[in-house]
C-alpha cells in the first residue's frame, strides 16, 4: 500500500462522484468527506465553507492523476459556480485540492484541454485550492449509492475522454 497515492476532488454531491469513481481502473478506495471549510470536525449538518469531496486512493502504476482529472471533468459540470444539478451552494463547488506543484501543473493542463475541447458550452470554473485536512463524512454517507441504489445523484458520464 505504500506505493498508492491519494487525490482530493469535489464536484457536487459526494455520493454520485464516489459511486462513479469506485469502478474506475486503478482506484483502490474511495471515501467521502469535507474539505476547504471553516470548521474542524465538520458534519453533514455543520460544514460551513467545506466542499463535499472525495478522497481517492489510487495505484499510480494503473492510473494517473491526469486520468483521474480527465474522468472528473467528464462526470460533473465544471462550468457552474457552486452548483451541480439541483444542489446549490459552496458545498457543491467544483474543486481540485492541490497537494504539490506537479498536481497544480497537471490540473492547469487538464483545464486547458477541457476548455479547448469545446465539449462544455462555458469555460471551466473549477477552483484549485491548496490541500488541507480531509474530514471523512459520517458512516451513513460512505458508499451511499451502493446501499441505496435508487438514491439521488446528478452525476453521469457525459463525454468520452478529453485526452484522446
Amino acid at each position: 500500500m505504500s506505493n498508492y497515492k491519494k487525490a482530493y476532488i469535489a464536484g457536487g454531491c459526494f455520493w454520485g462522484m464516489e459511486d462513479l469513481f469506485r469502478n474506475q481502473k486503478g482506484i483502490i478506495d474511495t471515501e467521502v468527506g469535507y474539505q476547504g471549510g471553516e470548521n474542524s470536525n465538520p458534519t453533514y449538518r455543520n460544514h460551513p465553507g467545506h466542499a463535499e469531496g472525495i478522497e481517492l486512493t489510487y495505484d499510480p502504476t494503473i492510473t494517473s492523476f491526469k486520468e483521474i482529472l480527465d474522468y472528473f471533468f467528464r462526470i460533473h459540470n465544471p462550468t457552474t459556480i457552486d452548483r451541480q444539478g439541483n444542489d446549490i451552494g459552496s458545498s457543491y463547488r467544483s474543486t481540485i485540492f492541490i497537494q504539490n506543484e506537479e498536481e497544480l501543473k497537471t490540473a492547469k493542463e487538464i483545464i486547458k484541454i477541457v476548455n479547448e475541447s469545446g465539449k462544455w458550452e462555458a469555460p471551466v470554473v473549477t477552483t484549485l485550492e491548496p490541500f488541507d485536512t480531509f474530514w471523512p463524512a459520517e458512516a451513513d454517507h460512505q458508499d451511499y449509492l451502493v446501499r441505496n441504489p435508487n438514491g439521488y445523484t446528478c452525476h453521469s458520464e457525459r463525454f468520452g475522454s478529453f485526452l484522446q
